[in-house]
């Protein structure tokens, strides 16, 4: 077995003394830079999933050595199947990579996160399922088997977007495949519509040859408002205790998804070299398209408004989900770089 670095068993071992990874796999580093200098501060940071073109600015950053120029040695831990929320809110880690509907509930019962910066400006999920399942529209979705990841906004998303147009997700079996592929769980028919990114599962069922049929929720903006996915989190007492990091590591990260958005094809090159078991065809698709989708219309990468977390929050508060919720604590533009 291979030897993980004192860093990495440090984390661990806070980690299992809080008793969070009671029930979860242990970590392994994604990635971990030479030793760092005394001057350097080490963070942890937490993925959300396997590395991917979510994450390419942060490996950007580390590649260029743009975090130890900023002060930092950043480790990037990849999750078994920890949440990244209560392991960022309990101070665990330093940072990770969340998502704004995931970053809301766990606020709303009461985990001190804070959002530093969007990775991507509008939301670019849907529903998707192989042309031959015949699933046009959200009532079609009415006697069809879903492929659920085991989250509790699951269910609430879809029954919402159902209702919108007159079904119920009471109409849709759920079925429990955790991270399982989503074009082997629809090609051995297992299920028939899975929860995807476009970024990454779509556009490689396109390179597959596979027709998808989407249900994108960008499209239903009158069903299900727009919202962040995935953000950079961190949580309230690293705000308030050291923000110096907290700058040092936003803006830092910016600059790399900055970096990612001019220059696609060098920044998918660089996420491949530190994690080569990725698809290269795939990573470079999924990065070209990404480029234009990381900053969209936003004045600067990494940009949020209260509208936008208050207005998801008010959509759950309506449907009876959350009793009530201040999007404006939430999130926070201060760490990001300086507009020009």
């Amino acid at each position: 077995m291979k030897k993980l670095p004192s860093q990495t068993m440090r984390f661990l071992a806070t980690l299992l003394a809080l008793t969070l990874a009671a029930a979860c796999m242990p970590f392994a580093p994604a990635t971990q830079s030479d030793a760092p200098s005394a001057e350097l501060k080490d963070v942890t940071l937490m993925l959300d999933w396997t590395p991917n073109t979510n994450h390419t600015g942060i490996y950007v950053a580390q590649e260029k050595g743009w975090y130890e120029e900023a002060g930092l040695n950043v480790e990037i831990i990849i999750p078994g199947e920890t949440d990244v929320h209560q392991v960022v809110g309990t101070g665990v880690a330093d940072f990770g990579v969340s998502y704004q509907e995931g970053a809301t509930f766990a606020r709303a019962e009461g985990v001190p996160l804070v959002s530093i910066a969007t990775v991507i400006q509008h939301n670019t999920s849907g529903f998707a399922s192989r042309s031959g399942a015949d699933i046009q529209t959200p009532t079609d979705l009415a006697g069809k088997r879903y492929g659920s990841f085991g989250s509790p906004i699951e269910y609430p998303t879809i029954d919402l977007l159902m209702q919108c147009e007159g079904g119920t997700a009471a109409d849709i079996e759920f079925i429990d495949i955790g991270w399982a592929d989503f074009l082997s769980v629809t090609e051995t028919d297992q299920v028939d519509f899975v929860w995807i990114y476009y970024a990454w599962t779509g556009i490689n069922a396109k390179l597959q040859g596979v027709d998808l049929n989407i249900i994108m929720l960008k499209d239903h903006l009158d069903c299900i408002p727009d919202y962040y996915t995935p953000i950079l989190i961190t949580n309230e007492a690293m705000i308030a205790n050291d923000p110096q990091t907290v700058r040092a590591f936003t803006e830092t990260s910016a600059r790399g998804y900055e970096f990612a958005i001019e220059n696609p094809d060098e920044a998918a090159d660089i996420l491949l070299a530190a994690n080569t078991d990725l698809d290269a065809d795939l990573t470079q698709a999924s990065q070209e398209w990404l480029a234009n989708e990381y900053q969209a219309d936003a004045e600067q990468w990494g940009i949020q408004t209260e509208e936008i977390w208050q207005g998801y929050a008010d959509f759950l508060i309506e449907s009876g989900i959350l009793e009530s919720f201040d999007g404006a604590s939430a999130f926070t533009n201060e760490f990001l770089p300086a507009r020009q």
